[in-house]
């Protein structure tokens, strides 16, 4: 396979049994994007500090019946553990894994110290999440080498400075870097030059291309469509009439068209928070507490960005795993927490009849848009919007947490943790 130019070795999917990287002289020429994608990120934390955890399969998630993995080590994904998988799962597949409580402050604190170094090779950083971003290095040659170079540099750097491993791809787009960071995994490095970006691309199945799911890929089999040349020969037409807009633009990826710039400022899509409760949830007052501490936590972080939201959704998963979503439109953007609780116990209300159990509830602002300094001439928001504010400038003061709704202030039922959403 030449695509990827020199010698390569093959090993890994995500438990790096199908590895591919790159060896030797490779024409990177073109090829200014990296993507850099820390290995396992938590799993390696852990690892980092305590050695002793080196070589054995290791999960990080709470250990209880109720909580999901957050990471694992490559020698735990090998027996079929995955990230977002019930850690009671994870065990009945990898019995002998350690299981290891997240931290987050650890994980937050060497994010940072990555990103610094990525930003050392050039200033166009776009962080994608704690653990990875995007890199367009096309200013650097002159003063760090070609982008196989720099790639080669940075992850040098980063074991060095960190102890921590990652994986680079290089491409001429970004879709094609992040595609290639995931076949370099782990600790590998490949480019693939842009001569041969769609003989890289061709070969693989749909569901390799983003922004397919399953009921996608689904669609896009039962009309023949099953690898990404297929999609490319498939008429631009037929693809918008049977999938719209999303259509279109699976037909530009797997043509190897990606004209997306890497952008240093990130505009958040969304925010929001879940949770998942340790035993199954039927008390109603529960539900609505909960849901009132989701909205409060979701409209700060709103107010710190300086952002409002205009659709208010509500996420239940039942005890089965069901899983639903429903959404609602203000007729203003807000970051007012009773208005976005108000809007959420609504949709609870409406979909929740069966009283059937909940094991996670969450709430997510989307359609999100700068906050305007003046609200309009009858604002119904008005006196929460103040109380909050006030709220704010306090917990700047004194901390977070010191003040919160009287409702907040009574039992809650034991929870697995709190999940924050951002998307980009």
């Amino acid at each position: 396979m030449s695509v990827v130019g020199g010698t390569m070795d093959a090993m890994g999917r995500s438990d790096g049994s199908d590895r591919v990287v790159t060896r030797g002289p490779v024409d990177d020429t073109g090829a200014n994007i990296l993507h850099v994608d820390m290995d396992a990120f938590y799993a390696s934390v852990e690892v980092l500090d305590r050695p002793e955890l080196r070589g054995k399969p290791l999960i990080v998630g709470h250990a209880t019946g109720r909580s999901v993995v957050s990471s694992a080590s490559y020698e735990a994904r090998r027996f079929g553990v995955r990230s977002a998988q019930p850690v009671a799962q994870a065990l009945r597949l990898c019995p002998d894994a350690i299981v290891v409580n997240p931290r987050m402050e650890r994980y937050a604190e060497l994010s940072q110290r990555v990103m610094q170094i990525f930003r050392r090779a050039t200033p166009l950083v776009e962080p994608v999440s704690i653990d990875e971003a995007f890199l367009d290095v096309s200013g650097a040659r002159k003063l760090l080498g070609s982008p196989a170079h720099i790639a080669a540099q940075l992850r040098e750097w980063v074991r060095h400075e960190t102890g921590l491993p990652a994986s680079v791809g290089v491409a001429g787009t970004k879709f094609v870097a992040k595609l290639a960071s995931g076949r370099a995994k782990p600790d590998g490095l490949l480019v693939v030059p842009v001569a041969e970006t769609l003989a890289f691309l061709h070969p693989l199945p749909v569901g390799a291309l983003w922004g397919v799911g399953p009921a996608t890929q689904t669609s896009l089999n039962n009309l023949g469509l099953r690898t990404v040349a297929d999609i490319a020969a498939a008429p631009r037409e037929l693809l918008e009439r049977r999938l719209g807009v999303g259509g279109l633009r699976l037909w530009q990826l797997a043509n190897g068209i990606d004209v997306r710039d890497v952008e240093t400022v990130r505009v958040e899509k969304s925010i929001g928070h879940e949770e998942t409760f340790e035993f199954d949830v039927t008390d109603p007052a529960v539900l609505r507490r909960e849901l009132l501490r989701l909205a409060s936590r979701a409209a700060e972080r709103l107010r710190q960005a300086a952002l409002a939201g205009r659709t208010v959704s509500l996420k239940l998963r039942y005890s089965d795993f069901r899983t639903i979503t429903r959404s609602r439109t203000l007729p203003e953007s807000t970051s007012v927490g009773k208005r976005i609780y108000e809007e959420a116990a609504g949709l609870l209300d409406e979909v929740w009849g069966d009283r059937a159990p909940i094991r996670l509830i969450g709430v997510r602002l989307d359609q999100l848009e700068a906050e305007i300094g003046q609200p309009a001439l009858w604002d119904p928001d008005e006196t929460w919007r103040d109380t909050e504010r006030a709220v704010d400038g306090i917990a700047a003061k004194f901390g977070a947490g010191i003040l919160a709704p009287a409702s907040l202030l009574g039992t809650k039922p034991r929870q697995v943790g709190d999940s924050d959403h951002y998307r980009g």
